[in-house]
């Protein structure tokens, strides 16, 4: 949605009304993940796309439809359709699009949703995309973190319960997905089916140690979408020229890493990647990261004598093993990498591969589905 954002504020700020279609629910290996957005304009413009090509056509045909009827709609896209060939997915997914009418009218809260999403501020969007009432179709709850109160309604107090209450985990976990309740709310049961969209904040990489490989971690890091960030306490090393896509900060780096977690900036989706080693600097900020509450992945840099090194140094500091077994260290996958380029590839191999659950083997030695489903933390 972020992409097509403020091509939607145009048109609902001038009081006109767009067709939304987004992606609620892939099965299989389907082309764009839920969250994905097309819009038809006013004018019968399209913007952004659901599938990467396969069914944009017919999302299209349904959008101009729902602009004229105001009828929102939940269609099933895939290979299990009659008109698969004829749609074109042939990739042999399945996706869920949900279509509806947007304005002023059915989505006041959009302006100040838009205005969250433009500041950083996490948020968000539930929206019933299928009920057996047809009135409860299409009613949204904005949620935000836990002290604030939310906006709209899903028809009645105890749906809005339950799902404020979900999809506030989902926000916490940068999550996007399709839940499941009774058709008023109820945890156990079929019937109402609820997207929550979340807008957190980016993800944030951190990367320690202002070396040759930081640099290419950091470049693809940026590409990955995280929002990275380059700490050395040499500033002599740490220089906004040699860092072009990264926040650069000149600062002890545990020093650094502790005033971050403070001030509330680290959450379950940070990444922090140490290319020091240096021991002054590798183990007291190590002790600073093992001992996060909430962190996705910390891996260190090193040779195997460097780590076993590392390891007894941070024992010595009172590390528990069920802190160190949080340690990714030597850092990345084996791919054999030589250059730091290469190794920023293992390294971002890895931490994907922890983010989703993969096992980092190649594919071709696998048999079974290719997306793994869900995340591990």
């Amino acid at each position: 949605m972020r992409d097509v954002l403020e091509r939607l504020m145009g048109w609902w700020s001038a009081g006109q009304s767009v067709a939304v279609g987004t992606v609620v629910a892939t099965f299989e290996s389907a082309p764009r993940p839920p969250g994905a957005v097309m819009l038809v304009g006013p004018e019968g413009e399209a913007v952004g796309s659901v599938s990467g090509g396969c069914v944009e056509g017919a999302v299209y045909q349904l959008g101009e439809e729902i602009l004229e009827s105001g009828e929102p709609v939940l269609q099933r896209y895939g290979v299990s359709d009659e008109s698969a060939f004829a749609v074109g997915l042939t990739c042999g997914g399945i996706l869920d699009v949900f279509v509806e009418r947007v304005d002023q009218a059915s989505y006041p809260e959009l302006g100040e949703v838009a205005a969250d999403v433009a500041e950083g501020r996490p948020v968000a969007v539930a929206t019933v995309v299928a009920h057996p009432d047809a009135d409860r179709i299409g009613r949204r709850l904005v949620v935000r973190p836990v002290d604030q109160p939310t906006a709209g309604s899903l028809g009645s107090e105890r749906a809005d319960d339950a799902v404020a209450d979900d999809a506030r985990g989902l926000l916490a976990a940068g999550r996007t997905e399709t839940l499941e309740y009774g058709r008023d709310g109820q945890r156990r049961g079929e019937g109402m089916r609820v997207f929550v969209s979340s807008y957190a904040p980016v993800p944030r990489l951190l990367v320690f140690g202002a070396i040759d490989f930081a640099a290419a971690v950091a470049k693809l890091g940026s590409f990955l979408g995280y929002r990275v960030t380059v700490c050395d306490a040499r500033g002599v090393f740490a220089t906004a020229s040699r860092f072009p896509s990264a926040e650069v900060v000149v600062d002890w780096p545990h020093r650094y890493l502790a005033a971050e977690a403070e001030a509330g900036r680290i959450d379950a989706r940070t990444v922090l990647c140490v290319l020091t080693h240096d021991p002054k600097f590798d183990v007291p900020l190590l002790e600073v990261a093992l001992r996060l509450p909430e962190i996705a992945y910390v891996g260190a840099m090193g040779s195997r004598r460097t780590h076993d090194d590392r390891l007894k140094r941070l024992r010595e500091a009172g590390l528990t093993e069920p802190e160190l077994a949080r340690l990714a260290s030597p850092i990345g996958l084996d791919l054999g990498a030589r250059t730091p380029e290469e190794t920023a590839v293992s390294i971002a191999a890895e931490i994907i591969a922890v983010r989703w659950g993969g096992v980092g083997d190649r594919l071709s030695n696998q048999a079974g589905p290719i997306h793994h489903q869900h995340s591990h933390h």
